[in-house]
């Protein structure tokens, strides 16, 4: 039997470069598809195809999506998936799908942010292909999203935050001002406010995925101005993991479990929890019961999760977070429950009302105590 990781094989074989870079020769990845699709035919009956925005060794964003791939493919019968790393959000992930469904794939998970207006048009060629992105809301007859609310997590790890710093001044280095990072940011934010009124979050955007140099960068000027507690929401948090912990600071990790790189200075995590997401959605798809929709896991569902632990969080924090998770989970509590204020003063949900649904996944705004602007 192949395993996934014959692709490799093939990959290093045609000489495509791993680093990310758009010098990639997609002729050579495109041969390689076509190759292994042909080797492994006999070998499977559903062939279903991963393609990753990076590494899948980022213990982050592209490492959670393989984590859950790797999980599937252990509890549904009769698969066989195959992934592909580094593949650009612009017209190459197209030429990639397009020949993962001219190669019998019948499943493709596009799981990038910007993967999915090139998967709407690919899908709308192959109406026997079935195509779930991650993260957006546009759908087709043969393609569905499938997501979670991890911003609940953010909120629970950002408690750690607060109790945790003494300069009252947190960090969060982000990619890209979209809706999904504006909620972490801000949930993050709240969270820390919750056990620390005073504590502002000053954010350095980066304005890319995956740049461990300008991360990097990024952190130490943060700490060098006072932060004492780092976050992120970018692809790979190693390097603003390591960073802090050579620095000796604090850090909320974020996509996965990265404590190994910061043993000191981890606080916590909230990490994605896809496999069985991705079972069922395959599972459906084999039983003829799939339909288009927008798939949006939660805390209650487990779909995330907080990480362990780091060693410098007490007791009585985490039971304050332990207390606060229960209330997410139960619905009691929701995250975005008034009051919410921007950083202006204006106010989004007074007290004892909650922001509707459809203004939190377009949040396009800062709450007050985060310090920079939404470009």
């Amino acid at each position: 039997m192949w395993k996934q990781e014959s692709i490799y094989f093939f990959l290093t074989f045609f000489n495509i470069d791993h680093n990310g870079e758009q010098s990639m020769k997609f002729k050579s990845i495109l041969a390689a598809i076509g190759l292994f699709a042909a080797i492994t035919t006999a070998y499977a009956e559903t062939k279903i195809g991963y393609i990753y925005v990076g590494p899948k060794t980022d213990y982050g964003y592209n490492y959670a999506q393989d984590q859950g791939r790797l999980y599937m493919e252990k509890h549904v019968k009769d698969v066989k998936t195959s992934y592909f790393e580094n593949i650009p959000e612009n017209a190459d992930v197209e030429r990639v799908m397009e020949r993962l469904a001219q190669s019998g794939y019948k499943v493709i998970f596009a799981t990038s942010y910007g993967y999915l207006d090139p998967a709407l048009k690919v899908a709308k060629k192959y109406p026997n292909v079935t195509f779930m992105h991650s993260g957006g809301f546009k759908l087709a007859k043969n393609l569905g999203t499938y997501f979670a609310d991890i911003d609940d997590v953010m909120y629970l790890a950002g408690i750690s935050a607060g109790a945790s710093t003494k300069s009252g001044k947190l960090g969060f280095i982000a990619a890209h001002p979209i809706p999904q990072v504006l909620r972490n940011i801000n949930a993050f934010t709240r969270g820390a406010q919750s056990v620390n009124p005073k504590v502002t979050t000053t954010v350095v955007w980066t304005g890319t995925w995956s740049d461990p140099a300008k991360e990097a960068e990024a952190a130490n000027a943060l700490i060098d101005s006072g932060v004492d507690v780092l976050s992120m929401h970018v692809d790979s948090p190693i390097a603003i993991v390591q960073t802090a912990e050579k620095r000796g600071v604090h850090v909320v990790g974020y996509h996965a479990d990265a404590s190994k790189f910061a043993p000191k200075g981890w606080l916590v995590g909230a990490a994605w929890n896809w496999g069985p997401m991705m079972t069922k959605i395959v599972e459906s798809i084999e039983k003829g019961t799939w339909k288009s929709e927008n798939i949006r896991g939660s805390l209650a569902t487990g779909d995330v999760k907080l990480t362990k632990f780091g060693p410098s969080v007490t007791d009585k924090t985490k039971a304050l977070i332990a207390k606060k998770e229960q209330a997410f989970v139960s619905g009691k509590d929701p995250l975005w429950a008034g009051p919410i204020v921007k950083q202006d003063g204006t106010v989004v949900a007074a007290e004892g009302t909650t922001m509707p649904s459809a203004s939190v996944e377009q949040m396009n705004f800062f709450v007050k105590g985060v310090i920079g602007t939404v470009q």
